[in-house]
């Protein structure tokens, strides 16, 4: 899902792509954890190498980015924090991300529902991941398109993991986002579902921070991919 972003900004770095535990092609086993996940982050880049790197992170990809730099600042050059929720707890921002989730379903709402509620088969998980990630656009015309080449080729969804990883309690990141020095660039759509509010506090704490809010959804790079690439690829220039 992510190749597109790699094409982007091959010119300005060099890309590696990772498909964490227990997703997309990597191996279905466990443990599941943030601390865990950090863990196999930092055997990538070790396994490459690499004694710093660049960073960008999407949505939960984001919040993985974020807790890695924080654990190994000396390793990370840049951070780009990308339609990330923040660090303030899910209960200030989640049920306005339900509301618009089911707003944004409109007329596949109740297929959604009934999915959802119900065993699937695995035809019927890709149809459920589809509707649901095609909430994730401004542009509802082209909606179920973006989302249907999210899901092309389909490795299914680890539910076990994703489950895992949003039982965690976050801890209160603010005192040590406070003292990060990593320059940090916090890329948002304007009409990404879950609320843009969310990121607020974040951008507060980072003492090295710039923020670009793009009219896309929660993909940006996806529905604006020329501000997107303007945006990372001179962050990461430094210009």
């Amino acid at each position: 899902m992510m190749a597109d972003v790699a094409v982007s900004l091959a010119g300005a770095a060099t890309v590696c792509r990772w498909d964490q535990r227990g997703c997309g092609r990597s191996q279905r086993r466990g443990p599941y954890s943030v601390e865990k996940t950090v863990a196999d982050l930092d055997a990538v880049r070790a396994h490459f190498g690499w004694d710093r790197v660049a960073l960008l992170g999407h949505s939960w990809g984001a919040q993985l980015a974020l807790r890695y730099t924080l654990a190994h600042p000396e390793r990370v050059t840049k951070l780009v924090y990308v339609s990330g929720t923040g660090i303030d707890a899910d209960s200030t921002w989640h049920a306005a991300y339900q509301h618009n989730l089911r707003d944004a379903l409109g007329e596949h709402l109740a297929r959604w529902e009934s999915l959802r509620d119900r065993d699937r088969t695995a035809e019927e998980d890709r149809e459920y991941c589809v509707l649901q990630w095609s909430a994730d656009f401004a542009d509802r015309e082209r909606a179920l398109e973006h989302a249907e080449a999210m899901a092309d080729p389909w490795f299914g969804v680890n539910f076990e993991c994703n489950a895992a990883l949003n039982r965690e309690r976050s801890p209160d990141l603010s005192g040590q986002c406070e003292t990060l020095k990593v320059p940090t660039l916090i890329v948002d759509g304007t009409a990404d579902i879950r609320p843009r509010r969310s990121v607020d506090s974040l951008e507060r704490a980072l003492p090295v921070v710039s923020r670009v809010q793009l009219v896309a959804g929660h993909l940006p790079w996806v529905e604006d991919p020329t501000g997107f690439h303007t945006a990372v690829s001179g962050f990461l220039a430094g210009t």
